[in-house]
């Protein structure tokens, strides 16, 4: 059994660094230069009718999916710039418009700090657009292995920002399903605090216990209970949170095989340990509440209101910044190449896959299509 690969085989949110647009308008329907090699193909025609392309401009591409392309989106009566999802419709299947719909409908309700905005979800006749906060600083994990000094202080100060938007989505009875380094953006470069949580594609409403049952989710950071085809709550996250949690700390994740099948069977026996060369000089406190979130019975797992209260969250500062975490942060910067190397490959391998699969998609519509034609003709 293979978890279910996340709906993004490019990054396809906003996480890229924020690129500058032409001064120089192409179209008062709002196209720019950059337009013109559009993957997405919005026509002229299209542009000119659309209620979209009154409002806003769309410039340079930030990234690209299966069936979407992210770019920066200007606001032509306001000037603010945003990151803009357009969506293909031929390209979705039912699956993934149910899936579309249900993320549009939670993103549109959270509003917290620490959790990307959706400002505005507009459907034209061809194409959905999802009008985005622009997260210009990257990834939480580039930022971190990009510094010089790192203590305990600064790994609390980023669980303790996941943990404030997952507890906000956890008190209105959603599961986000696919908690990973990806999903952790910074708002900017300016601050290494700004950090938000993205990506809602899998994302739940979850309205009692026990109450999910597809598997999804990503290797590595996914709870032992969905690979087990059991069903699941957003305790689930709480696991994911965990895992992230000892990568901050600890510099490399707690599991960990190149093998995927080995990975899953570690994973549903949590099958890790606190080694000590990168362990011993950090707090109890720290390795109990990350025990308590990989905890293998969700029932006995901390929640993530719990968790926010934990001592650890609430030990004096000095004493944590005095715990310093060099070896560990060289161990993440080893750590974090692999999984952006990785991540680079297995994105071009996915993006040409689904290329070629709605590629013949669409060869075989033609030719059925000739085929009754000359049924017709006969």
């Amino acid at each position: 059994m293979t978890c279910k690969p996340s709906e993004h085989p490019t990054t396809d949110h906003p996480i890229f660094p924020f690129l500058h647009t032409s001064d120089d308008p192409q179209s008062a329907a709002g196209l720019d230069a950059a337009t013109a090699n559009d993957p997405i193909d919005i026509s002229m025609g299209e542009a000119e009718k659309s209620s979209f392309f009154q409002k806003y401009k769309l410039g340079a591409i930030l990234g690209k999916g299966a069936f979407s392309t992210v770019r920066v989106c200007t606001d032509k009566a306001t000037g603010v710039q945003y990151a803009c999802k357009c969506i293909t419709k031929a390209d979705m299947g039912s699956d993934d418009l149910e899936g579309l719909i249900q993320e549009k409908e939670i993103m549109l309700v959270c509003d917290h700090p620490n959790i990307i905005k959706l400002y505005e979800f507009v459907e034209e006749k061809n194409h959905y657009y999802m009008v985005l906060e622009n997260m210009t600083g990257g990834e939480l994990f580039d930022r971190i292995v990009a510094k010089q000094f790192y203590n305990e202080l600064d790994a609390r100060e980023c669980v303790f920002t996941m943990l404030s938007a997952l507890n906000y989505i956890h008190s209105n009875k959603i599961a986000h399903r696919d908690l990973k380094p990806e999903n952790l953006l910074l708002a900017s470069m300016d601050s290494d605090h700004d950090v938000k949580l993205a990506d809602f594609g899998f994302a739940k409403r979850c309205d009692s216990k026990k109450c999910l049952k597809t598997q999804c989710g990503t290797p590595g950071y996914v709870a032992p209970e969905i690979l087990k085809g059991k069903q699941y709550d957003y305790s689930a996250d709480m696991w994911s949170i965990g895992v992230i949690m000892y990568i901050i700390i600890g510099g490399y994740p707690p599991f960990y095989e190149d093998n995927q099948q080995l990975l899953f069977e570690k994973i549903k026996a949590a099958d890790y340990e606190f080694h000590r060369e990168f362990w011993d000089n950090i707090s109890d406190d720290a390795k109990d509440l990350i025990a308590a979130c990989i905890c293998l019975d969700p029932e006995k797992r901390i929640t993530c209101e719990e968790a926010i209260n934990h001592p650890w969250l609430k030990k004096d500062s000095r004493k944590l910044s005095s715990i310093d975490l060099h070896k560990n942060l060289e161990e993440f910067k080893r750590f974090n190449a692999k999984r952006k190397f990785k991540g680079s490959v297995k994105a071009v391998m996915a993006n040409n896959k689904m290329k070629n699969l709605l590629k013949a998609a669409r060869s075989g519509a033609a030719e059925s299509a000739a085929e009754d034609k000359a049924k017709a003709n006969a």
